[in-house]
């Protein structure tokens, strides 16, 4: 009977197995407060072992199952968003491949196979990203498989950092590396690699541009593999960056990030673009967090950023596939009537991300906002903070206005509708987790509440904030697309709009600076000069002599000269 499905079926029924399971062993690990470490001998030479290395504790089993249950419901919906691809396999091995290096890791303790999972995400993430084949996808994916080759050279620096310490298992040594001076080295090095991956600024115009990608590869990516992974290598880390120096640059760096993202979703027009930048944002604020020491509430927005992030995406796709694989949000409108099933799934996860009272986001995100309120923050932070949080609900506002309220701008002649089964399954059972799961995971990982002593001011400031930056986000984008274009002519607009010059300086700028240098430098020394004097010399030198060798062994001289030499010989034995 189970031969008879087809490999997507059967890749959502493994993935959601082993899901449930994952997630039955994170609780009792929970429960129980326990950690297990294996150690796996894979060969022997000449007494030098090699050994693979596997932690499981609470933090790797439950990020493993949300992976695992998110990876399961997007090849689930891929079945019906990818049903024109003559070769869906492929794609699907893909998906897999990739959950697999998020796998690897997760459960890795050791630098060494956490490089082996961080390169399989990269290369993956190049295949999804180019997987429509056309020059904006190669472009996107290059850019993508640029910037995270910074942060696999840093992971490659710190590998040969931690040979200092006798092992590449970091997770013995950070209390003492703490009190090292080293410290400070390994852990730049982290933050840094950290930093590409999760897109912080200055690397964070490969994250937009990686929307080439089908949209299921989006869900998956922007909610719990690729731009996560940052984040997570960061909680293992986070002894090594606390109360130092880089945890206030990377409070300065994640805090900027969230604010950028935040202008720039709100004068975007592209749907799954607006979407991304939200990610971005939200990937600045766990940082931040983290960047504060709160290393077990990063993790928790986390795994609740996921779930309502999948769900966005999702929504998004299931629009996109109905309006013929358009995506300018200035063409959509009233979805309300036409698909109400989505747009439920929609505005459930756009409130979560806003930090809607009793969703998911709000669990961790409010709890977010009140221990920064509590905390010992500098003013131009604390105003970052609460400002990108008025800009989320403002851009959420204005695409809901866009997509939900608006008018349909597209064509008269269409065929909007709910019918789409497949894909619904998969965004009703996100929606359920987007509307329970923060609650779940609240009792789960802060069993005694957190006590926090906020006035009233304070306490209210965020709901003050966001309703606020809902209203403005409604009454600001009810304007007509012609003052849009005249806004977009300002130097100021265009600058808020485009991530701040990002994407512009890091392909126009690298590709006529340094990679023309670069590739002048390569023709003239190492193909030029280098090859004339050098290899290429020695080649031609070492063929000629091999040629006179073998002239001087195939002709007739030999004969008459080894003669010559017999006949002299025999003269001189006559003559004596």
């Amino acid at each position: 009977m189970l031969w008879s499905l087809s490999f997507c079926v059967l890749s959502y029924i493994f993935l959601m197995l082993m899901s449930l399971s994952t997630l039955f062993l994170g609780v009792w690990f929970i429960m129980s407060d326990m950690v297990i470490f294996i150690e796996w001998e894979i060969f022997m030479m000449n007494s030098s072992a090699v050994i693979m290395t596997f932690l499981f504790d609470w933090m790797s089993l439950l990020f493993m199952s949300f992976v695992m249950f998110i990876s399961a419901l997007v090849i689930y919906y891929s079945d019906e968003y990818m049903k024109g691809d003559l070769v869906i396999n492929r794609f699907i091995i893909l998906v897999l491949m990739f959950v697999l290096s998020m796998m690897f890791l997760i459960i890795s303790p050791n630098l060494i196979s956490i490089l082996l999972g961080w390169d399989g995400l990269g290369l993956v993430s190049y295949c999804l990203v180019i997987y429509y084949q056309n020059v904006k996808s190669y472009n996107a994916g290059m850019l993508t498989a640029l910037s995270n080759r910074v942060g696999d050279v840093a992971l490659l620096m710190a590998v040969a950092w931690m040979l200092n310490f006798g092992s590449w298992n970091y997770i013995y040594y950070l209390d003492f590396m703490s009190i090292s001076w080293e410290m400070n080295v390994i852990s730049g090095l982290v933050v840094l690699a950290a930093m590409t991956s999760s897109a912080q600024i200055p690397f964070s115009s490969w994250l937009p541009a990686a929307m080439a990608a089908p949209t299921p590869v989006s869900a998956l990516v922007h909610s719990s593999t690729l731009v996560t992974a940052g984040v997570y290598l960061l909680i293992r880390f986070n002894l090594l960056i606390c109360e130092t120096e880089i945890s206030k640059f990377l409070l300065l760096i994640s805090g900027l990030t969230m604010f950028m993202a935040g202008l720039g979703a709100n004068f975007e027009f592209d749907l799954k673009k607006i979407i991304a930048l939200s990610t971005l944002s939200q990937l600045g604020l766990m940082m931040s967090i983290l960047a504060m020491g709160y290393a077990k509430l990063a993790f928790f927005h986390l795994l609740t950023h996921a779930l309502f992030k999948a769900l966005l995406f999702m929504c998004a796709g299931a629009m996109i596939h109905n309006m013929g694989n358009f995506q300018d949000i200035r063409y959509m409108g009233s979805f309300c009537r036409q698909m109400p099933l989505t747009t439920i799934c929609f505005n459930v996860a756009n409130l979560a991300l806003c930090g809607m009272p009793f969703l998911a986001g709000f669990y961790s995100k409010d709890l977010i906002l009140e221990v920064t309120s509590m905390s010992n923050l500098n003013m131009f932070s604390f105003f970052l903070y609460f400002l990108s949080t008025g800009l989320t609900v403002c851009y959420s506002f204005r695409l809901s206005y866009y997509s939900m309220i608006g008018d349909f701008n597209y064509e008269v002649y269409h065929s909007l509708s709910d019918e789409g089964w497949i894909m619904l399954r998969s965004m009703i059972m996100l929606m359920v987790m987007a509307v329970l799961g923060g609650c779940l995971l609240s009792w789960m990982l802060f069993p005694s509440p957190m006590m926090i002593c906020l006035p009233l001011e304070l306490k209210t400031l965020v709901l003050v904030v966001s309703s606020l930056g809902g209203v403005l986000g409604y009454e600001i984008f009810k304007m007509c697309i012609s003052f849009e274009m005249m806004f977009k002519k300002s130097l100021s607009v265009n600058f808020l709009g485009s991530m701040w010059f990002m994407p512009f300086l890091f392909t126009y700028g690298s590709n006529h600076f340094p990679l023309w240098h670069g590739n002048f430098g390569v023709k003239i020394l190492d193909q030029g000069w280098s090859e004339e004097l050098g290899g290429q010399k020695l080649y031609s030198q070492f063929g000629k002599f091999s040629r006179l060798n073998q002239w001087w062994q195939s002709n007739s001289l030999s004969v008459y000269l080894l003669s010559f030499i017999i006949w002299v010989f025999i003269l001189v034995l006559v003559m004596i």
